[in-house]
């Protein structure tokens, strides 16, 4: 026999931890090689974590909702016959005897000051409260969103980042208090719904979707948002797909949707207008190096994600179209990887999709753009010729910038719409890539 040490695996440079969501095996259960033993969750994208051997699994060495860290060992698993790439036994049994004691001792420091609350707050949210000074009544007031209302890192973090932006009222203190009647009332809040009639039906979020609400209204209250529309003549690029649609699925296996020729321009564009292609950090801007597109995805139940295409401006036409097609449907089959929704520097989003002409799409923080693609629609036009002016039928959609008037004025998200605008009508209808 020899035992095996399940860690949580690298997810990406961005990504340091999961949540704990779902034991799928036990201890006692037997587990496959490359079958799933636990359901782990970042910020951004819920994933699994797969057995790298078959065996059992003898010990589970953290909870539902605990926090993880990258390389931090999970569970262990005995195998059957001779060693396994793993640390000899009596290390692994010391290995998870320190993460058990050390998961005790930052339980027992952390919930010193928290002991009276009747709310869960994880280890890594108490450590986080203690050093930054925030009370029990601070915590109690915070509205988490992750399970079951439950406060996470981002929460408090965010919290931390913006407490000179919050009433006096909310001050740290160092001893924990009772809270405040307004507080009070705050928490009362929180209390599920009753249906008046006994007719309605009362729904609880789910993680995904508190997430999502949480991220919308933190964008509203911290980038002031502007939008520019513009109305672009795309007859030509839909005469060209029509024409190499087929070919492109013969030739390189990819459907070929408009998505990838949209990207592509908006690529370009970010390129020519890099001060598009930045975030802000309190009082300093950060111009990114890397042209990362994110692509606003709609999951089957309603949610939402964006799952990024990175290095996007180094890539040509058919590799745009398999970067959106594998995001897309690992996105609707539920495997996209952490760090899969990470990095993005600017978003894209398809309102057309569902028959919109024209959105106002709410900024993805930290960046400071986004851009909604309307419905492609065949409208009467004027048509300029050397012989004059005549009617014709074309096809043509709203393009909508929203983007953050702290850092971009009109003229630059103006000129930035204007110039994807541009690509798309300017469209080479001769290239077969």
């Amino acid at each position: 026999m020899a035992r095996f040490e399940l860690k949580l695996p690298k997810m990406g440079e961005s990504v340091a931890e999961a949540t704990i969501t779902n034991w799928v095996k036990n201890v006692g259960d037997t587990v496959e090689q490359d079958e799933t033993v636990v359901e782990i969750a970042t910020d951004k994208v819920d994933s699994e974590v797969p057995s790298e051997v078959s065996g059992t699994i003898v010990e589970v060495l953290f909870s539902v909702d605990d926090v993880v860290q990258v390389g931090q060992t999970i569970a262990i698993i005995e195998t059957e016959g001779g060693d396994v790439a793993a640390a000899p036994a009596a290390k692994v049994e010391a290995a998870a005897a320190q993460v058990e004691k050390t998961v005790e001792v930052a339980k027992e420091v952390t919930t010193q000051d928290f002991s009276s609350s009747d709310k869960f707050f994880s280890p890594l949210v108490k450590n986080i409260a203690k050093e930054e000074g925030v009370s029990m009544a601070e915590l109690e007031a915070m509205n988490g969103t992750g399970k079951d209302g439950r406060i996470t890192k981002t929460d408090i973090l965010d919290y931390v980042k913006n407490r000179g932006n919050q009433p006096a009222a909310a001050a740290p203190v160092k001893q924990a208090a009772a809270p405040a009647p307004a507080v009070a009332a705050q928490t009362a809040t929180k209390a599920a719904p009753v249906s008046v009639n006994g007719q309605d039906e009362i729904i609880e979020m789910d993680r995904m979707r508190k997430i999502i609400s949480h991220h919308m209204v933190q964008s509203v209250q911290t980038a002031a948002h502007v939008q520019s529309f513009i109305e672009v003549d795309v007859t030509n690029i839909v005469k060209w797909r029509n024409k190499m649609k087929g070919i492109y699925e013969k030739r390189d296996g990819e459907k070929l949707t408009f998505t990838p020729i949209f990207m592509e321009a908006v690529a370009k564009a970010l390129k020519d207008f890099p001060m598009m292609n930045i975030s802000v950090d309190g009082d300093y801007i950060i111009k990114r190096k890397n042209i990362n597109l994110g692509m606003a995805a709609a999951l089957p139940n309603g949610n939402l994600i964006v799952p990024v295409i990175k290095n996007a401006d180094q890539l040509n036409l058919v590799g745009m179209a398999k970067a959106v097609n594998d995001l897309a449907n690992r996105a609707r089959m539920g495997k996209l990887k952490p760090d899969d929704t990470q990095g993005g520097t600017y978003t894209v989003t398809n309102v057309g999709t569902f028959g919109s002409v024209f959105g106002t799409p709410i900024i993805n923080q930290p960046q400071v753009g986004i851009l909604a693609l309307g419905a492609i629609r065949k409208v009467p036009a004027v048509i300029e010729t050397p012989e004059g002016d005549f009617i014709g039928i074309r096809q043509k959609m709203f393009l909508s910038h929203s983007y953050d008037h702290r850092v971009v004025d009109g003229s630059l998200g103006g000129q930035f719409v204007q110039r994807v605008a541009h690509y798309l009508e300017t469209f080479d209808v001769n290239r077969d890539a």
